[in-house]
This record gives C-alpha cells, structure tokens and sequence, in this order.
C-alpha cells in the first residue's frame, strides 16, 4: 500500500495565489466597464457639446443681424426726424411767404384802382380841354399836350400795375399749391416718424417698427445666452467626466499591470 503526503504549506499559498488572481481580475473587469461607461458618457457630452457649439453659432449671427437691425433703424429714426423737422421748417416759411404773397397783392390791387381811377380822370380831363380848346382857340397848345401825355403815362402805369397784380396773383396761386404740398409732406413726416417711434400713434394695433426690432433684439440676446449658458455647462460636464475617464483609464492600466505580474508571478512558482 503506498503512502500520499501532502504538503499543507504549499496548498496555502497556491489557494492564496489564485484568490488574489480572481481578486484582481474583477477589479480589470470593474474597472474596464467603468472605462467603458465614462467613455461613453464623454462621447455623448462631446456630440452635445457640438451640437450646441452650432445652436451658439447660428445664436450668436441671429444676435448680430438683430443687433445691425438696431442700427439700421436708429439711422432711419433720425433720418425721419430730421425729414419731420425740416418738413416743419418749410412748411411756417412757406405760410409766412404766403401771408406776404398776399399782403403784395393785397397792395397791388389798391394801387393798381387808384391808377385806373387817375387815369380815368385824366382822360376825362382831356377830353373836356380838347372840346374847350374847340371852343376857345386861346386855350394852349402846350396844354392839350401835356394832357395828352399824362393820359398815356396813366394808360401805361395801369398796364404795368395790372401786369404786376397779375404776377402777384400767379405767385399767391403757386405759393398755395407750395403750401398745400408742404402740408401734405410734413403730415406724411409726422406719420411716418410716429410709425417708427410710437406704439400709441402707429395707425394700426401693431407696435412701432424700433419697438419690434428691440423686442426681437431682445429675445435673441436671451437665447443666446440661454444657449451659451447650456454650452458651459455642458463643457464643464465633458471637462470633469475626461478628467475621471483619465483616471479610471490610468486605474485600469494599472490594474492591468498587477494582473499580468500576479499572473507571471503564479506560473512561474
């Protein structure tokens, strides 16, 4: 019959070997899934974050158009206010022009009867020294000449008056066809300055055209900040989860390494 001994030391250790073995390879196991999940989860924060980088861009040219919008129409306000102003201005020397325009014709008009009136007399006393001098042959010359001549400068003085009352009357005409359109453009002025600024006086229910483009200036600064603010934390995110997927890659090599010793290590004994 023979005899089997064994060695009670050298079964220790090998248990001890393998448990320590089987240790280490569930921690490779452990640690690659947590790679695994952290890579993962970097991968989906690094689509996130490019997708949001194109939100931020199209955010931000969104912002500057409303932003160029802005300056485009303050430009346009203080074109319409100056066109307001000066539509003012022309419109009171225009009035003002029409008011002398008038008084001239006004004036005119008297002098122009007194002249027709004077030479009215003139001739009439003419016509009675001419039937006189028929009369009485002393009666001079030089008289009825006179008379004669004072007749005409009369006749031509009313001539001239009356071309004169006729371009003062053509003038009043043509300054109350300048007045009216004057009118016309000042009221448009003022129309379309108020359709620009005041939201009270914009002839519809809708809003001033420089309140609608601050509104919309507005919501475009919100949303980019909201998206810019999502980005932020989206890359913080990323910058914290590459951070531990740095350390748990660097745990795993490790890991690994001990792995391969132990390995080694319990061949070789």
């Amino acid at each position: 019959m023979t005899t089997i001994t064994l060695n009670p030391s050298k079964y220790g250790v090998t248990e001890s070997k393998k448990r320590t073995l089987d240790s280490l390879t569930i921690q490779v196991l452990n640690a690659t899934d947590e790679v695994s999940q952290l890579q993962a989860i970097v991968s989906s924060l690094t689509n996130k974050l490019s997708t949001y980088q194109g939100f931020l861009t199209q955010a931000d040219a969104n912002k500057t158009q409303a932003q160029n919008n802005l300056t485009l129409i303050n430009s346009v306000i203080k074109n319409a206010l100056n066109l307001r102003d000066n539509s003012a201005v022309a419109l009171r020397e225009v009035v003002k022009a029409n008011g002398k325009t008038e008084k001239v014709a006004k004036k005119t008009t008297n002098v122009t009867n007194k002249l027709i009136y004077t030479a009215e007399m003139i001739n009439k006393l003419a016509n009675l020294i001419v039937r006189k001098k028929a009369q009485n042959p002393l009666i001079s010359d030089q008289l009825i000449t006179m008379i004669t001549a004072a007749g005409t400068n009369a006749n031509n003085a009313v001539a001239l008056s009356l071309v004169a009352l006729n371009a003062a009357f053509t003038a009043q005409s043509t300054n109350k066809e300048v007045q009216n359109t004057a009118a016309l453009e000042s009221l448009q002025a003022i129309k379309l300055y108020n359709k620009l600024t005041n939201d009270k006086k914009t002839n519809s229910t809708h809003l001033s055209l420089n309140t609608l483009l601050n509104d919309a200036y507005n919501t475009t600064v919100l949303e980019f900040n909201k998206i810019q603010n999502a980005y932020n934390e989206t890359l913080n995110q990323l910058n914290l989860k590459t951070a531990d997927l740095n350390k748990a890659q660097v745990n795993l090599k490790s890991l690994q390494a001990g792995l391969a010793a132990a390995n080694a290590a319990a061949l070789a004994s």
